[in-house]
């Protein structure tokens, strides 16, 4: 399922089966599976954990996970059933304690989500905004050793209205780890304009995909040409 701007009451499902979702992207050619658990977003548990072990025992893509992960017994979890790399959110901003022991157990595994609006970080599935500014805690998780930052700008998420570039950009250039871009992305346009920030590392890309606006196999091999990295 996806949420437009991150709204619970704005949800549309896709599909009801996400293992077998998961396999037709990895068919056409996707390397990488973007994965979020908006009920562990929301509750700040995950929910769906046993659905994200599915998909891991039917796909061979890397997996990447988020939502609601904020205690070290469920990075364990999911680093153990080969999950290879775990999104934090709301915990990057509350407990930094929480990111460091996170990256110094599992080194190249961490990553942080920061979505953002207006420049702030919103916290708890996007229902409350902190005063929190989005590059000042990217330099922060950036210290913790975290292994990329996946920012998204909460206005474009679902809207289909073209990513934020300046937003992306900045980003970009405030710290050295890899950023990964998500929100907005509609078309082949965007992905094109999305290859023009030098640095960018790669781009997640979730209601194109599902509505048919972007098409995945032709993305997929412009962002291979372009060194940018799409994902599902």
């Amino acid at each position: 399922m996806r949420l437009l701007q991150g709204k619970k009451d704005a949800v549309t499902v896709y599909s009801h089966d996400p293992a077998a979702t998961a396999r037709k992207w990895e068919s056409f050619g996707a390397r990488i599976l973007h994965v979020v658990d908006l009920d562990g977003a929301f509750s700040g548990h995950q929910k769906n954990i046993d659905l994200v072990l599915k998909i891991r025992r039917h796909v061979k893509m890397v997996m990447e996970v988020g939502g609601g992960i904020r205690e070290m017994s469920t990075v364990e979890r999911l680093v153990d059933a080969g999950i290879q790399r775990v999104i934090l959110g709301t915990s990057a901003v509350e407990d930094s304690a929480f990111v460091v022991e996170a990256c110094n157990r599992f080194p190249g595994k961490i990553l942080v989500g920061i979505d953002a609006k207006d420049g702030k970080v919103a916290v708890r599935g996007w229902e409350e905004m902190s005063a929190v500014g989005a590059r000042e805690l990217a330099r922060r998780v950036e210290s913790a050793g975290v292994a990329g930052i996946i920012y998204t700008d909460i206005s474009r998420d679902g809207m289909l209205s073209g990513p934020n570039i300046a937003a992306q950009q900045e980003m970009v250039k405030a710290v050295r780890v890899p950023v990964i871009a998500s929100g907005g992305i509609a078309t082949l346009d965007d992905v094109k304009s999305l290859l023009q920030i030098k640095g960018l590392w790669g781009a997640i890309t979730g209601k194109a995909i599902y509505s048919g606006s972007l098409d995945l196999k032709t993305a997929i091999e412009l962002c291979e040409h372009g060194q940018l990295r799409s994902k599902g």
